[in-house]
């Protein structure tokens, strides 16, 4: 689906335009995703006290957490592809909203594991994010853009570790319990995400020409049924075997991220003896690398397809996530504090570089069924999350041998990177269109004035 009139530029104080206004409300709506999803994980050291939980208990909420969005995300995607990304993403976050209020209702691990398995539903929003960002902006940029909607929305997983202790710290302050005070906390997050999706209705569109009821009305943009259904699309990506190769790819990027940010402050509050707080902004800080890392790995993406093309965004994905697997090795290794935490900040700009490039490519796979594609290699990640938890949940294994271990597989799985092909046919269509963007982008700034000066 051929959409006009994207932005060939990212104008982040331009709110007027539909393209720039859709890239902050869709930023901002997946980063307060991760205060519902992941806000009970630095606050785990004392639900698990009030719950009664062992280690085995934890290690299965963390997989619930990451379970159910595997398959909402296979889902999620082709539901844009027929009802768009506004009306989607509003939905999910007004309903998402209810188990994040509700879990503090729970009263043992069965219902505190249901709870978390419900919420994990929101972990979808991210498919939405990307594909609603693919759709506003042209060739040249929408790798910057992808990761830079992605990275800031991944950014909450850090400022959820920071921001979610001390909501907890001031409800407690007003001589509340720590039982009770965990359960209230976990309110904050629920109501927020309710104003964001009615927010989200009220001031996005589906395409920067409209919403896809009124495209597909004028006959700008084909009706959604046969293989443009949501069914349909699904099936077409689901056939093409590099999006499976992308769907391995970012498990184990991704998936290791949330894994991290739901083990990270217990593991530092364990291993190194901290209070509650301390170990949650430790741990923040892997989180709040996605300020500018994932952004980096997008940027990069586009850079090296200017020079070589579709096959410079496989080189670089493979790049980054090889040294993302090494860099986790070595942190998993590391006994001293500080050590820790500079060897967890490598492994966590090369993680998120590798997410950005992943979703550099997720656009040129399959134009006709991007939601679907979207939708399959965004379960990836959370299929990576759920395969990494059964390494977190056996008495046999330490945190630090599990991390150790999971290092190894991102390295394996690198190479799969290799496995995106393109013919010298779309290489070059694609080619085409990346210098139609920059001409069109280079007029924009004739027409501005803001042509650069010849030089004498």
């Amino acid at each position: 689906m051929e959409l006009a009139n994207k932005a060939t530029r990212i104008r982040l104080f331009d709110l007027r335009s539909v393209q720039m206004r859709t890239f902050h409300l869709t930023w901002l709506a997946f980063h307060l995703c991760f205060f519902g999803w992941f806000g009970i994980a630095p606050l785990m050291a004392v639900v698990r006290e009030d719950l009664q939980l062992d280690k085995s208990m934890i290690g299965w909420t963390i997989i619930a957490s990451v379970a159910i969005t595997v398959l909402v995300r296979f889902i999620i995607g082709p539901l844009c592809d027929k009802f768009g990304p506004r009306r989607t993403y509003a939905t999910l976050l007004t309903v998402g909203s209810l188990p994040v209020m509700g879990i503090g209702l729970a009263d043992s691990f069965e219902t505190f594991l249901l709870a978390r398995l419900a919420i994990g539903a929101i972990g979808a929003s991210f498919v939405i994010t990307q594909y609603h960002t693919s759709v506003m902006f042209a060739p040249n940029v929408v790798g910057t853009a992808n990761a830079t909607t992605a990275g800031w929305g991944n950014l909450g997983g850090g400022t959820t570790q920071i921001v979610m202790p001390l909501i907890f710290a001031a409800i407690v302050s007003l001589g509340v319990s720590e039982f009770v005070g965990w359960r209230l906390a976990m309110v904050v997050p629920g109501v927020i995400l309710f104003a964001m999706g009615v927010a989200y209705y009220l001031f996005t569109q589906d395409a920067p020409d409209g919403d896809y009821d009124a495209l597909r009305a004028a006959g700008v943009i084909p009706p959604s049924k046969a293989e443009r259904s949501s069914w349909g699309s699904f099936k077409v990506a689901a056939k093409d075997y590099r999006v499976w190769a992308l769907f391995i790819v970012y498990a184990a990027c991704f998936g290791v991220e949330l894994t991290i940010n739901n083990i990270a402050a217990i593991y530092f509050f364990d291993e190194f003896s901290l209070d509650l707080k301390t170990a949650g902004l430790i741990a923040g800080l892997f989180g709040l690398m996605n300020l500018f890392a994932r952004t980096l790995g997008g940027y990069f993406s586009d850079l090296f397809a200017r020079n070589r093309g579709l096959r410079g965004r496989v080189q670089f994905l493979f790049l980054a996530l090889f040294v993302e697997g090494v860099a986790l090795i070595v942190f998993s290794q590391m006994g001293v504090l500080a050590m820790a935490i500079v060897t967890m900040i490598v492994f966590s700009l090369f993680t998120q570089m590798a997410e950005g490039a992943t979703f550099g490519l997720v656009p040129f796979m399959n134009k006709k069924a991007l939601g679907a594609v979207a939708g399959i290699v965004g379960a990836g990640g959370n299929a990576g999350a759920v395969a990494a938890g059964f390494l977190f949940k056996s008495e046999d294994l330490s945190y630090s041998e599990g991390l150790f271990f999971l290092g190894c597989a991102v390295v394996v799985c690198s190479f799969c990177a290799f496995a995106v092909r393109f013919s010298d046919q779309t290489q070059a269509e694609e080619d085409a269109l990346l210098k139609a963007a920059l001409d069109a982008r280079e007029a924009e700034s004739h027409a501005s004035g803001h042509e650069r000066p010849v030089p004498a």
